[in-house]
């Protein structure tokens, strides 16, 4: 299903694609690729609260800002969540970006092949084949906790709403 002017890059409307869920849906399943082009899907940390972050590209400053920020915040939150970054940077290309970043906390993700997440989650972005700025948490049922859909693909997302979203999950 599309969303036309659902966010805006840089003021101009985008759409968005693929199916619409929303807080209290079961989360669905996807097929993405890690750094090592091994496929990982949301049954692969069954049981664990899951916070996703997404991000139309790695190599940008916003994207940048926000997997730092993610990364930074991944100790808090123990080992009963997994944090992954969400984007369709090639899995290569994900890889040298966590070596250069130091990024270590959280998982990248790649939804390059198929757009599995994308349009499982309604987040492809149609005139970009990107994925649109979010951040998901789904927690320990495969339910889909907190949702955030950036409206504007330039800004930062809500950190603070998804971090307690995160620990609301876990009881705390």
């Amino acid at each position: 299903m599309d969303r036309p002017s659902q966010i805006t890059m840089k003021g101009n409307p985008l759409t968005l694609t693929g199916n619409q869920v929303k807080v209290g849906d079961k989360a669905p399943d996807f097929t993405v690729l890690d750094t090592d082009m091994k496929p990982v899907g949301l049954q692969n940390s069954k049981g664990k609260v899951r916070l996703i972050s997404v991000a139309p590209s790695l190599d940008t400053p916003t994207c940048d800002t926000q997997t730092v920020t993610f990364n930074k915040k991944a100790a808090e939150l123990g080992d009963d969540v997994a944090l992954y970054s969400m984007s369709m940077d090639l899995p290569f290309a994900q890889k040298r970006y966590c070596a250069q970043k130091s990024v270590d906390q959280l998982q990248t993700l790649s939804d390059y092949k198929d757009a599995s997440f994308g349009e499982n989650y309604g987040l492809l972005i149609e005139e970009l084949r990107l994925l649109g700025r979010a951040v998901v948490v789904v927690d320990k049922d495969d339910k889909i906790s907190y949702m955030q859909i950036v409206p504007e693909v330039t800004e930062e997302p809500d950190y603070d709403s998804a971090l307690n979203a995160v620990k609301e999950a876990l009881g705390k």
